[in-house]
C-alpha cells in the first residue's frame, strides 16, 4: 500500500517503500527493489523496517511511509502516517518521522510522539505528508481535517490538502495554509500528495475521494510557487482501468523520472490489496 519510490542509480535500483499489511490490516513499512532498467522485482524486505508503536501511541495500529528525503549519503528521513483506533470515532491519523543513518537500509523513530500533532484547527487528521528539501528549508504538503461525512451509512473522513515549512524537517507548525480543498459535493477528501519540480514550477499528483465511486480517483494540479495551485484533473490521463486490480479504484500516484522516462507508481482496488502497479507516461 502507498508506493513511495526512490531512485537509487548508485545501486541500479528503484527502491519502493511500501506498507505491508498483516492479516488484521495493520501495516508496517518495508520495501520492494526494482531493477532500474527493466522494473523487474529483484528484492523484497523480509522484516519490517520498524514496528508499530507501543500501546497508546499515535501509531499503535499501523505505520505507512508516504515520503522519503535524503539528507546526504547516509542520513534519510522517512515521513509516515500513524493509525490510532478510536471509540467514538473510527480512527485518527497523525504523522511521524523515522531516521536512517545507513542510507535507508534501517530506520529508527525520531520520537514516539507525532511531528504533526493534533491541533484545534486540524483535530483528527494530519497525515499523508510529502516533503521536499529546498536550500535552507523543508516544504511539506499534507492532508488535514477535523470531521467526517456520512456516505451510504458509513463515516468517511473529510479533509483537504495543506502546506507547511520547517527549518529542520522535524519541527512543524500547528496549522498549515490551505492549498487545495474539495471542489464539489461529490468530493470529501484527498490522499497523499506527490510533488514533482518542473521547468515552470511544480506538479502535484493526489488522490480524490469521491462519494459516487465510494473510492479514490486521481487528480493533478500545477503551481508556479508550490503554494497557489490550479487543479487540472482531466489532464492527468490516468484513471481506473480494465484490469482486475484497478477497475474500481486508483490512488496514491507517485511519479518518478528515470532518465527520459516518467513512471507513475500507484495502487488499485482496496488500497492495493493486489500490490502496486506502474504506468509509463506517453510522450507527445
Amino acid at each position: 500500500m502507498v508506493p513511495t519510490p526512490v531512485d537509487r542509480p548508485d545501486l541500479g535500483l528503484i527502491r519502493t517503500y511500501v506498507t505491508f499489511l498483516d492479516g488484521k490490516g495493520v501495516g508496517r513499512p518495508g520495501y520492494v527493489d526494482l531493477d532500474r532498467r527493466t522494473l523487474k522485482v529483484v528484492a523484497v524486505s523480509t522484516m519490517p523496517l520498524f514496528d508499530v508503536g507501543s500501546p497508546g501511541s499515535f501509531d499503535e495500529n499501523g505505520v505507512t511511509p508516504t515520503s522519503v528525503v535524503s539528507l546526504d549519503d547516509r542520513h534519510v528521513l522517512m515521513y509516515y502516517v500513524g493509525y490510532e483506533l478510536g471509540t467514538k470515532i473510527r480512527y485518527r491519523m497523525l504523522s511521524g518521522v523515522a531516521i536512517s543513518e545507513d542510507g535507508g537500509e534501517s530506520f529508527r523513530r525520531h520520537s514516539r510522539a507525532p511531528i504533526l500533532e493534533r491541533s484545534d484547527k486540524e483535530l483528527l487528521f494530519r497525515c499523508g505528508p510529502f516533503v521536499v528539501r529546498e536550500s535552507d528549508r523543508f516544504r511539506m504538503w499534507y492532508i488535514a481535517g477535523s470531521g467526517w461525512t456520512r456516505v451510504d451509512g458509513k463515516d468517511l473522513p473529510r479533509y483537504s490538502i495543506k502546506y507547511l515549512e520547517s527549518a529542520d524537517g522535524l519541527a512543524w507548525g500547528s496549522e498549515g495554509a490551505p492549498v487545495i480543498d474539495v471542489s464539489d459535493e461529490d468530493e470529501h477528501g484527498f490522499g497523499r500528495p506527490w510533488i514533482l519540480r518542473t521547468g515552470s514550477g511544480y506538479d502535484m499528483f493526489y488522490s480524490v475521494r469521491r462519494k459516487s465511486h465510494a473510492a479514490y480517483r486521481l487528480g493533478y494540479a500545477h503551481s508556479v510557487d508550490g503554494v497557489r495551485w490550479e487543479r487540472k484533473d482531466a489532464r492527468l490521463g490516468l484513471d481506473a482501468g480494465p484490469e482486475a486490480y484497478d477497475d474500481r479504484a486508483i490512488m496514491y500516484a507517485a511519479p518518478v523520472r528515470i532518465g527520459d522516462t516518467t513512471y507513475c507508481f500507484y495502487n488499485g482496488n482496496d488500497f492495493g490489496r493486489e500490490g502496486f502497479a506502474v504506468a509509463i507516461r506517453e510522450e507527445a
